[in-house]
């Protein structure tokens, strides 16, 4: 019997709501697989794809992520991958430096073979480049075949390439698709055009405040059949205070409620609902904050009045200016463009070389949609923009909770942009490109 441990998503790099803590815990949860995988003498560690948040991480989640493969390789554990949408690249790839020291393997068309199962990878396609992609898998001659890719995938909800039409013109028959992307774990089993299971291991943390299930990867084992097993992970606590406000109530009620819950080094997430007084969010988050919580996040969901929404609070300016530019009625680029510019997602090391990514990529894709500005700014404002849940990699996220990331989140990542979150440099590291690495 072959057995994997399946995982992904690990965002190496993410410095959620610009706190060094939680650049720390996406590393540590990396750290807490590799010993699982150690721990449990499993037959290699797959990674579906997003190894790093960003495709010119910093020197420090560079050794970081180092430090977990010589961990694994030191135990014989390989390390099988593919390149994910957030990490890739235009030329060589990170992946390919880890391979160049023995450390991983970049998974591709070519068989790599682990006792009865050989393993194949996809890294993740851009819609441009679907219809003309050739499927050249090269044939085997073991019992089971695994394909590893990066993607959001029909037949699951908000998937955007059908995985039926990979294995239509795949001459491998694969028994299982190891899957990354979308941050929800979830498993579904086709029975055509062949009997298939398709399974997302999940993220290893949570990029975004819409993840509410625990945080976990896949045991896949190979024998008679496909064996998927879930097994949970231990991560820093988001504590999730939903509030429904009745009329009359409002800010004291919202802190009473923090108040029965243990917030000390949590993440809190403060949803308000109903018909209750305005709340001021920076109010609230100090409170947490001041309980123990490492951060607070309030996310009011009620509509407001109109004469309400004429008025600008300067607990959230950003709001404003988000409000304003949906008003300009821009292209879904232009407003790609100015997310990344002007919302933080992006170290402003980074800026340039993001926003030539995301032109380039739309030149790529020759989608005149993505260039034509917005015919009724109401419609713009209505829809959102980037805030609707898709970003520049075509990545949809949950974004009613204004978390950034690729996760449903679930995470071309069905992540959610977020000002509060995106790779930054507050901590001082400096990002590096490969060349300068070698």
């Amino acid at each position: 019997m072959t057995t994997v441990l399946h995982t992904g998503d690990t965002h190496l790099g993410y410095q959620q709501y610009h706190r060094p803590e939680r650049r720390e815990d996406f590393r540590v949860a990396f750290e807490r697989v590799a010993a699982d995988a150690v721990a449990d003498g499993v037959d290699a560690v797959v990674h579906a794809g997003d190894l790093f948040h960003d495709r010119t991480p910093a020197l420090s989640d560079i050794m970081g992520a180092l430090s977990v493969l010589r961990h694994l390789d030191d135990a014989g554990v390989p390390f099988l991958a593919v390149v994910g949408n957030h990490e890739s690249k235009r030329d060589t790839q990170w992946l390919d430096l880890f391979e160049s020291m023995g450390l991983a393997t970049r998974l591709g068309p070519e068989p790599v073979v682990l006792g009865d199962v050989a393993f194949y990878g996809l890294d993740f396609v851009p819609r441009s480049q679907r219809e003309s992609f050739e499927y050249a898998f090269e044939p085997h001659d073991v019992e089971h075949a695994a394909l590893v890719s990066h993607g959001l995938f029909e037949p699951f909800d908000h998937g955007d390439w059908d995985a039926r039409a990979i294995l239509r013109e795949s001459a491998v028959e694969f028994d299982v698709l190891l899957l990354g992307d979308d941050h929800t774990p979830q498993t579904k089993r086709i029975e055509e055009p062949t009997e298939t299971w398709l399974t997302y291991c999940g993220s290893t943390e949570r990029a975004s405040a819409s993840e509410r299930a625990d945080r976990g990867y896949n045991l896949v084992g190979f024998d008679d059949g496909v064996d998927i097993r879930r097994r949970g992970l231990e991560t820093r606590e988001f504590v999730f205070v939903d509030v429904e406000l009745a009329p009359g109530e409002g800010s004291d009620v919202v802190r009473q409620r923090i108040g029965e819950y243990d917030v000390d080094g949590a993440v809190v997430i403060v949803t308000l609902e109903g018909d209750g007084e305005q709340v001021m969010p920076a109010g609230v988050e100090e409170f947490a904050e001041e309980r123990g919580a490492l951060v607070a996040r309030v996310n009011d969901r009620r509509e407001l009045s109109e004469e309400d929404e004429l008025e600008v609070s300067f607990a959230d300016p950003d709001e404003a200016v988000r409000e304003r530019i949906r008003d300009l009625g821009l292209s879904p680029l232009a407003r790609e463009v100015d997310e990344t510019i002007r919302a933080s997602k992006v170290a402003d090391s980074n800026v340039a070389d993001a926003v030539e990514r995301h032109v380039g990529e739309a030149v790529e894709e020759a989608d005149p949609a993505r260039f034509e500005a917005a015919a009724d700014a109401d419609d713009t404002a209505e829809g959102g923009g980037d805030e609707s849940g898709s970003d520049a990699d075509g990545d949809r996220e949950q974004s009613d909770d204004g978390d950034d990331s690729d996760s449903k989140h679930g995470s071309d990542d069905k992540h959610g942009p977020d000002d509060e979150d995106g790779p930054d440099d507050e901590d001082g590291d400096d990002q590096v490109t490969m060349g300068e690495y070698l």
